[in-house]
């Protein structure tokens, strides 16, 4: 495997990176493996920060057939669901006559589109690896995106992606490619995490192997502009979930400057992360050594590789919890710990303790688990 390296800020391109924070010897992939342990790969995650634009990027890539090796799974549960259904609505404010989607695996968004519609509208979907739900009625296209596929072979006006934008390594050249296929009208809706929010509360998976930059509004609407997409709507969802973004393409823009402020504002931001970690693991290590009760970690995914790497001690730690039926029974990636289902609680009769730092999945995974399975569970969050 050869590592890829950063050696300048994906916004201005400039030689100006500053080193921010190393987790070393970081698992690569962030799920279950069946694999033995001497067969996990792990890397440096060496975290910079560009002087002049204040973006915090990863400083090791890794080469996308390796990192993406490993089976993915399709994130479930009532929080991504209601997702979905309200970005659905928000492309439906744009009337869109045909849809094109770029990375849309399983064509969810689609079914909760169309089947909440009078009249059916077209749509395509972009996917190396189509899989279709049952009820999705998109035509899926077994490809990948990049400069050299011709996105005028279709016929749309609204282009779609959703938590797509953040795991593009290069979002300049992306959105470059986008836009140098669009003519003037034609619009651009997407998702993406709000990982501002998410590092102000510091929820413990911010950035990794796969969310390789610290993705706001602010270089987002730079891009854009720069490109000639215009910002002509965004939306909320939840506090600390998504953004919604419209754009249109407009070749009459103008590029914006950056705030100068960015580079102040996020590198105090992570270090408060880092330094909440640490505090943070430090608790939780000294009530696992005083404790005797069992001990469960939420998470089969990078979350849990986070909190270990912090320094977490889990020689007294039972599995790990996980809600994915598709993960149970398996070994999370770069640990020694199984996964089983959070059903297993129901049995335990001391007050069993659970690490959970699920971020704002955590609020549906502790009522889930205190209303139906066990409500003498104690919460470490």
């Amino acid at each position: 495997m050869k590592i890829i390296q950063r050696d300048r800020c994906i916004v201005t391109e400039k030689k100006d990176l500053e080193h921010l924070y190393t987790f070393e010897n970081f698992p690569i992939h962030m799920g279950v493996t069946d694999n033995s342990e001497y067969e996990d790969v792990k890397c440096d995650m060496i975290f910079m920060i560009s002087k002049s634009s204040g973006m915090i990027q990863l400083k090791n890539l890794i080469p996308l057939d390796f990192l993406y090796t490993e089976e993915h799974y399709n994130s479930i549960g009532q929080m991504w669901e209601k997702h979905h259904k309200e970005f659905a609505e928000f492309i439906r404010k744009f009337n869109p006559k045909a849809v094109f989607e770029i990375g849309g695996a399983r064509g969810i968004l689609e079914k909760f589109y169309n089947e909440n519609s009078e009249v059916f509208t077209p749509w395509t979907i972009l996917e190396p690896v189509p899989n279709p739900i049952e009820g999705c009625r998109a035509h899926f296209v077994k490809n990948f995106f990049d400069k050299n596929y011709n996105l005028e072979e279709h016929s749309f006006d609204v282009l779609v992606h959703s938590h797509l934008l953040e795991h593009i390594y290069d979002p300049d050249e992306f959105i470059f490619n986008i836009s140098s296929c669009l003519n003037d009208g034609k619009i651009m809706c997407f998702s993406v995490p709000n990982l501002k929010e998410i590092l102000k509360r510091k929820y413990t998976n911010v950035l990794n192997f796969e969310h390789t930059y610290f993705l706001t509004k602010d270089y987002i609407e730079y891009l854009c502009n720069k490109h000639r997409l215009k910002l002509i709507e965004y939306q909320y969802f939840e506090e600390d979930h998504s953004i919604f973004f419209a754009c249109i393409k407009d070749n009459c823009i103008k590029p914006i400057r950056l705030r100068k402020e960015l580079y102040i504002e996020n590198k105090l931001l992570y270090k408060q992360y880092i330094t909440e970690h640490e505090s943070i693991v430090s608790n939780y290590n000294k009530i696992i050594d005083e404790t005797d009760r069992p001990i469960y970690i939420f998470g089969a995914h990078v979350f849990t590789q986070y909190i270990i790497s912090f320094g977490l001690n889990i020689e007294k730690i039972v599995c790990i919890l996980d809600n994915d039926s598709q993960k149970q029974g398996r070994r999370l990636s770069g640990t020694n710990l199984k996964v089983n289902s959070p059903i297993i609680l129901k049995d335990v009769k001391e007050s069993p303790i659970v690490i959970l730092r699920a971020g704002v999945h955590s609020r549906e995974i502790k009522r889930d688990i205190l209303e139906n399975i066990n409500p003498n569970t104690v919460f470490l969050e």
